[in-house]
């Protein structure tokens, strides 16, 4: 599975998370995009999900 770890969540956590491919926002140049930005960008680059605590994006 192709995993997005938001801003807020620690990117150690990249390695409690074997057989996925996972990437943070920063790595991907994506630091301080609002989360519908963050979302469409994320679905055009095919990932099948986003981790994060933002109690907010349900709201996107």
């Amino acid at each position: 599975m192709r995993l997005l770890l938001d801003e807020c969540v620690p990117k150690r956590l990249k390695s409690d998370l074997p057989g996925h491919e996972v990437r943070h926002v920063v790595e991907m140049g994506w630091s301080s995009k609002r989360n519908g930005e963050l979302l469409k960008l994320m679905v055009a680059q095919r990932f099948e999900a986003l981790l994060t605590v933002d109690q907010h994006l349900e709201f996107q």
